[in-house]
């Protein structure tokens, strides 16, 4: 009975070690590369290209590679035209003789819509001059123009993402409660601006036997909801802003949260994003190493 004693805690602890690598099965491996190579090819076109952020001021806003422009381009004409600002509504007008589009259209005056309301969802007005693409974006009261360089080195440069080990103990079943379409909670971002945001629902689950919520930002119940989330590993391992998560869709109330899904925002390849950072309701007081990494010594800022 002694003996047996003695050999109790090993085995306590050997199971808790057989648990924790708790291997996923080839299904599971497949669909997390699938995923995975997702994630990259998003960031490959979308954020790593990003060459600049340029805030509007009130009227004319130069811009060109030359310097004495309000918006120096890292190639490209030296004046190569000039964005208006007027309250809300921004306008470009090109320099005599450059060749750009404005919407998929050869012209050299136009409005253009930003991200946040251009017509019929079909995404802001796009200009496109060499191997640059210039579009309004708002935010808040800002309004300004992001660049993207398509012969951007980040991209060439890219190394990948980096994961913590699968952990199935972090792919957990929660329950849904959906919000009554009044509440919201405040989400910061980057810029420092706060914005507050109606939430879709509550999701209530145990990881690691401890009972947490997180509030959904987003998405819906037909096809999955999204979090920004933080824990504690945001002080050492993790993105310091928080992480994006995307569940699958809730099914009779119930919703899978898979935290080795969890990855980085934008902002964490790039300076010119603008990414929410986890709200107060979403930072969660305990570590949860699964997911994707932040390397703190290769940080762009």
């Amino acid at each position: 009975m002694k003996k047996f004693a003695m050999l109790l805690p090993a085995l306590v602890i050997l199971t808790a070690f057989s648990a924790a690598l708790h291997p996923p099965d080839a299904a599971y491996l497949q669909s997390f590369e699938k995923w995975k190579s997702e994630l990259i090819d998003d960031l490959k076109q979308n954020w790593l290209p990003l060459a600049g952020l340029f805030w509007l001021k009130p009227g004319a806003n130069t811009f060109g590679s030359a310097s004495d422009n309000a918006i120096i381009l890292p190639s490209g004409p030296a004046h190569a035209g000039v964005f208006n600002r007027q309250g809300d509504e921004v306008t470009v007008e090109l320099e005599k003789g450059v060749d750009a589009k404005i919407g998929g259209q050869q012209q050299t005056t136009a409005k253009l819509y930003p991200d946040a309301d251009s017509p019929e969802s079909k995404g802001p007005t796009v200009i496109e001059l060499g191997s640059l693409r210039m579009h309004v974006i708002k935010r808040g009261e800002r309004l300004g123009i992001r660049l993207k360089d398509l012969n951007s080195e980040a991209v060439r440069k890219y190394a990948g993402p980096i994961f913590f080990p699968l952990d199935m103990n972090y792919r957990v079943t929660g329950t849904f409660s959906p919000s009554d379409g009044k509440r919201t909670v405040d989400v910061p971002n980057v810029l420092g601006d706060v914005t507050p945001t109606p939430i879709v629902g509550e999701v209530h689950f145990k990881l690691n036997g401890q009972g947490l919520t997180l509030t959904a930002l987003g998405g819906d119940q037909a096809k999955g909801l999204t979090f920004v989330i933080s824990d504690l590993t945001s002080k050492t391992d993790t993105y310091p802003g928080g992480r994006f998560l995307d569940s699958d869709p809730v099914v009779d109330g119930k919703v899978v949260l898979d935290f080795n899904r969890a990855y980085n925002p934008p902002c964490a390849v790039t300076p010119y994003a603008t990414c929410p950072l986890a709200p107060k309701e979403n930072r969660l007081q305990l570590a949860i190493p699964a997911g994707e990494k932040y390397d703190r010594t290769h940080a762009h800022h």
